[in-house]
């Protein structure tokens, strides 16, 4: 067996875009066991105004799925490239764009389809083949109204996805910062582990 400095590392680009304040650096740490210099707003004025102005890298390893065995590689890797979501920034979030193999685009599920996630699934269009969408800040309704709420913006997302390249794709509910809590182990977090193993499922080829 190959030791951890001799594992050949396959490694997929997340873009992980959306309208500003969905969460999308909350949900990259969430997922991140390795952070990047740049990642997580680490910009002077990203940490002042509360928002990504820089493209941001993080990345986690995942054992090699059962899909991939035999490809050559020893070990999954994704890298998550943290794009702004402020409209200004637009040239930011294409450069981000161009290198990635899968789009997960994080809707704030109490705002719904807000601006820039239109932007977002234009831009998507014409550079990604692969898109994701994740419903965050699901601990925000309650309880008994959850289900309902999460099944009527799906359907919503999906009619407006339907005359795109990207219909039928997966829809997952998530909450990165349940209650706003600091982000540490990530075990507080709500519906990580099966948006992990999503992602795993739609990566299937390396495409060069």
């Amino acid at each position: 067996m190959a030791t951890p400095t001799m594992q050949k590392v396959l490694n997929f680009n997340v873009g992980v875009l959306g309208h500003v304040d969905s969460g999308k650096t909350s949900l990259a740490k969430v997922l991140s066991t390795v952070a990047s210099t740049a990642s997580f707003d680490k910009h002077p004025q990203s940490q002042e105004r509360g928002i990504t102005l820089d493209l941001g890298f993080s990345s986690f390893l995942v054992a090699m799925p059962e899909h991939l065995k035999g490809s050559g590689y020893d070990v999954l890797q994704y890298t998550l490239v943290d794009c702004p979501g402020h409209a200004s920034l637009i040239r930011t979030i294409i450069g981000g764009a161009q290198i990635i193999d899968l789009m997960m685009l994080v809707v704030d599920i109490t705002k719904g389809i807000q601006t820039q996630t239109a932007e977002c699934l234009v831009i998507g269009e014409i550079t990604c083949n692969k898109l994701l969408v994740v419903l965050n800040k699901v601990d925000q309704i309650e309880d008994t109204k959850r289900e309902k709420e999460i099944a009527k913006l799906s359907k919503r997302i999906s009619r407006t996805l339907e005359t795109t390249k990207f219909k039928d794709v997966p829809i997952v509910p998530v909450s990165a910062k349940p209650s706003g809590q600091e982000i540490t182990d990530g075990s507080n977090a709500i519906g990580i582990d099966s948006l992990i193993k999503i992602i795993v499922l739609e990566l299937r080829v390396k495409e060069q």
